[in-house]
């Protein structure tokens, strides 16, 4: 939305408002287009509509969750925004899950209807005969009476007329756990909206949007960078470019048609365009900035991607709990050079609190390590049936326990040391240990088996087994990589093994994971990558 009509976000309050607003304000402009498919706000908002009533129609409650397993489609954000103005909560899942993984969501979350992209009718058949549900299943791009358009189009283009609360929840994204069990991330309609309102209310040159932005959506939609990038892009009324899934010829091809001018990417996405043949013959004159966030970027990487892109950068850092943005490093603190500003996070958000505790919950002064907490309108409601997990993330006041180590400091820029948690991110996908030591461990010639992040050149980390093996038996590398991989997704499953003789223990039989890093990390800064 551009600087002169911010008064615009007065009307926008949830989700469904969006279409609301910006049918009325800009009927005839893009909304989304995707693959040949173009879409106006005038119609996006009918189409919100329509899915609202086809969504009661189908007995579907007031915050009754609704399942969507494909790759990116524009069909998503109709679900999303639709199902947000009767009171639904969209659950995406993530279409590299198992289908064991899958059932699970399907189960915890209580998902009566799932939307199913064409390549995974099989495994949703799988999923739901494990979960035991009855669940209706919606073909997302078949054209017969089972598809998604038949669905939608049998139902009133007018306003349902709900009431709903910018405290209810709209979206449900699942994070995993240290207990290996995904959590389900409620946020609501205020989480999603308020600190980008904010944001633009600001006055921030990064968050100022002009009335012909064109935002490329290539992350995927069951994380908060594909989801959260998207609704972004859509309150503030440009036009969204949805790509299937990220794809580097593909991108780069649609940066000049289209006239992308704002995009967000991982670190690991950037490094995959950069090396592009072609990349630097790319006309970007209309690209005013990039976002990247997810993971941290190593310095020659950021510079060789200034260098390319020739528009400005900005780094996001934050968590699914907090609808994906705490802090932001704004292109003015982008040298190529290099500055110590360059190895932070960057400063908070408008509204955003943040302080550094220790583990008894005390503030620590700045320049000292210790956790990062934060406390803002966009910390969500709390975990899905989760009460003790959520009591230990949130507290009493609202502050929200990251799980990252670090420190702020003077001018309040949050430098990230290392991670209380020992949460691997690869190729800006979260991967928790808990989770593959469970699945690693029922091979039976493992006794024990640990696993940690190393440094990855093209991923950023990588997950490592370290193993060990019961007395007399046998296992190479291959067996436990493909053992692993029959029972989760591929990208959880380790890259590598290691056979130790006995894994390294505290005086109370803690498994000493540090330690266990230590080797692989020796001679980096940062015990992040």
């Amino acid at each position: 939305m551009s600087g002169s009509n911010t008064d615009q976000f007065d009307g926008i309050q949830t989700l469904g408002d969006i279409t609301r607003v910006h049918a009325r304000v800009r009927p005839a402009a893009v909304a989304l287009k995707f693959e040949g498919r173009t879409t106006t706000y005038r119609v996006f908002d009918s189409h919100t509509n329509q899915v609202a009533h086809a969504f009661s129609a189908a007995g579907v409650p007031k915050d009754g969750r609704v399942g969507y397993l494909a790759k990116n489609t524009d069909h998503f954000f109709e679900i999303l925004l639709g199902g947000a103005k009767m009171g639904a909560v969209t659950l995406p899942i993530g279409w590299r899950l198992a289908a064991a993984e899958i059932a699970y969501l399907l189960d915890n979350g209580e998902v009566s209807v799932l939307f199913v992209g064409k390549e995974f009718g099989d495994l949703a058949r799988q999923a739901i005969e494990i979960s035991g549900r009855k669940v209706r299943v919606i073909e997302l791009e078949s054209v017969g009476p089972d598809g998604f358009a038949a669905w939608r189009d049998s139902h009133s283009e007018a306003d349902p007329g709900v009431a709903i609360s910018p405290d209810d929840v709209a979206l449900q994204l699942y994070t995993s756990g240290t207990t290996g069990r995904p959590k389900g991330v409620m946020l609501t309609n205020s989480n999603l909206l308020q600190m980008w309102i904010r944001a633009g209310q600001a006055g921030i040159d990064c968050y100022s949007w002009a009335d012909d932005d064109v935002c490329l959506v290539a992350m995927p939609l069951a994380h908060i960078g594909g989801t959260g990038w998207g609704v972004v892009g859509l309150l503030n009324g440009a036009a969204l470019i949805v790509l299937r899934e990220f794809d580097p010829p593909t991108v780069l091809g649609l940066i000049e048609p289209e006239r992308i001018t704002k995009l967000f990417m991982v670190p690991a996405a950037l490094n995959f365009l950069i090396q592009m043949p072609g990349s630097r013959q790319v006309d970007y004159s209309r690209l005013k900035i990039v976002f990247y966030g997810a993971s941290p970027i190593p310095l020659d990487l950021l510079r060789q991607s200034m260098d390319v892109f020739g528009c400005g950068f900005c780094q996001q850092y934050g968590m699914t709990e907090a609808c994906g943005t705490i802090v932001f490093l704004p292109p003015e603190d982008h040298d190529p050079n290099g500055n110590r500003r360059m190895k932070s996070a960057g400063r908070a958000m408008p509204g955003i609190e943040i302080k550094i505790i220790d583990k008894d919950g005390n503030t620590l002064s700045p320049e000292t390590v210790g956790e990062v907490a934060t406390r803002s309108t966009s910390n969500m409601a709390g975990y899905w049936k989760n009460e003790s997990a959520t009591r230990e993330t949130l507290d009493a006041d609202g502050w929200l326990r990251t799980g990252d180590a670090g420190y702020l400091d003077a001018d309040g820029y949050l430098y990230i040391h290392d991670r209380v948690k020992d949460m691997i991110i690869s190729g800006a996908e979260n991967i928790y240990p808990a989770e593959v030591e469970s699945a690693m461990f029922g091979h039976p010639a493992i006794a024990e088996v640990a696993i940690i992040a190393v440094p990855d050149d093209k991923w950023g980390e990588a997950v490592k087994a370290v193993v060990v093996l019961k007395p007399g038996a046998e296992a190479s590398e291959a067996d436990l990589i493909a053992f692993t991989r029959s029972r989760i997704a591929a990208f959880k499953v380790p890259k590598s093994v290691d056979f130790v003789d006995a894994l390294p223990r505290n005086a109370s039989g803690k498994v000493l994971k540090r330690t266990l890093r230590e080797p692989y990390w020796a001679g980096r800064d940062r015990k992040v990558n």
